[in-house]
């Protein structure tokens, strides 16, 4: 009776690929933890939804007296009568009120603005006006660009952390029970690799996604076209770069894990990839406003993943700089995980003390 073909490298993948997202999806935990998590998305764009539209019956504006006889009452605007288009200009400047209304054409006022349009005066006129921009102001300054940057940077941060970790414990555990000398025997070293990666990628892709469409559906739901409008795009460049960024860290992570055989010992061989990952986090959201060090880190494979959808929010990002990073990353990423999976096949199997990465690099390179 002759023995049975062992499978190929990517079938080999691909059964452990499977192994890892089926053992997830069976865990009641990561179950309820992703509804929890999709959850509490969902009610934070429902509740700032509400929060922008409480004040929205009193906004002052200020109009000489011929237009505000024009105009009459308008609803959700507090109509402030000036002697001229000077004094208007004036208040607007001064921030006494929002907008101006100054003669323009017809009986369509013209609405001039600091830096940015107020929405319910122009909901107000019975014609959409033309709007003049005092000082234009970038989409995403200030506020709204501090917590774009912290949700970019928050959900790439806990996605790459949980899943990386998972890769990192599920191996330490399979060395510390011998389970690994048994995969082993059935599937190719690097098979077992590649399909932990694989599978928890999957993993960490679909979470993100579904927190992505939870979005979009929420800021539509609620009337916020405005803010979709603006964070479409970098959205699905920032599923695009997590797909492969999250590739490069799950690498490590899994390589790092092979050097020890217990579990008290994984802390410390994580923690570099760890920092790696909760750097981004803090250059988007402490520089979020310095385009030197944004741009830097739209570059860096580490932090391109964050950086980059944050500073095609912020704007000013030529069309094909996405894609020079993009690029950058993936050329980093295939690095990355071939020197991982030589780290991960000379270690792996090694039990007792941990292995020193210095020891393991030589070996692969032998």
């Amino acid at each position: 009776m002759s023995a049975p073909t062992p499978p190929s490298l990517g079938a080999a993948t691909l059964l452990v690929a499977g192994r890892e997202i089926t053992t997830q999806l069976r865990s009641k935990a990561f179950l309820i933890s992703s509804a929890l998590l999709l959850l509490a998305v969902l009610a934070g764009i429902v509740v700032s939804s509400l929060l922008a539209g409480r004040d929205s019956a009193a906004v002052p504006v200020a109009a000489p007296t011929a237009v505000a006889a024009q105009v009459g009452e308008l609803k959700g605007v507090d109509v402030q009568q000036v002697p001229d288009e000077d004094a208007a200009l004036a208040k607007v400047r001064d921030g006494s009120v929002k907008a101006a209304l100054l003669p323009g054409t017809g009986s369509v006022p013209r609405v001039v603005v600091l830096t940015s349009t107020p929405q319910a005066v122009v909901d107000a006129l019975t014609v959409t006006p033309k709007v003049d921009v005092l000082e234009p102001d970038r989409a995403g300054d200030g506020v709204v660009r501090y917590v774009v940057s912290l949700a970019f940077g928050l959900v790439f941060m806990m996605a790459a952390i949980t899943f990386g970790s998972t890769i990192a414990q599920n191996t330490v555990t399979e060395k510390q029970t011998r389970i690994v000398e048994i995969l082993l025997s059935a599937v190719p070293v690097r098979a077992l690799l590649a399909g932990k990666v694989v599978g928890n990628s999957v993993l960490a892709l679909g979470q993100i996604t579904a927190l992505v469409s939870v979005a979009v559906i929420g800021l539509a739901a609620t009337g916020r076209d405005d803010v979709l409008t603006l964070v479409g795009a970098p959205l699905a460049w920032f599923v695009i770069f997590f797909a492969v960024g999250f590739v490069l860290l799950a690498s490590i992570y899994a390589a790092s894990a092979a050097l020890v055989s217990r579990m008290e010992d994984l802390g410390a061989v994580i923690q570099p990839v760890t920092w790696l990952t909760i750097a981004p986090y803090f250059v988007v959201v402490f520089f979020n406003d310095n385009p030197v060090v944004l741009a830097v880190a739209s570059y860096v494979p580490f932090s391109a993943p964050v950086a980059m959808p944050v500073r095609m929010f912020v704007g000013g990002v030529g069309w094909a700089e996405p894609l020079i990073s993009l690029v950058l990353l993936v050329v980093a990423t295939v690095a990355v995980v071939l020197l991982a999976a030589r780290i991960y096949e000379r270690s792996v199997l090694r039990t007792g003390p941990r292995v020193r990465l210095a020891e393991a690099l030589r070996r692969s390179a032998g």
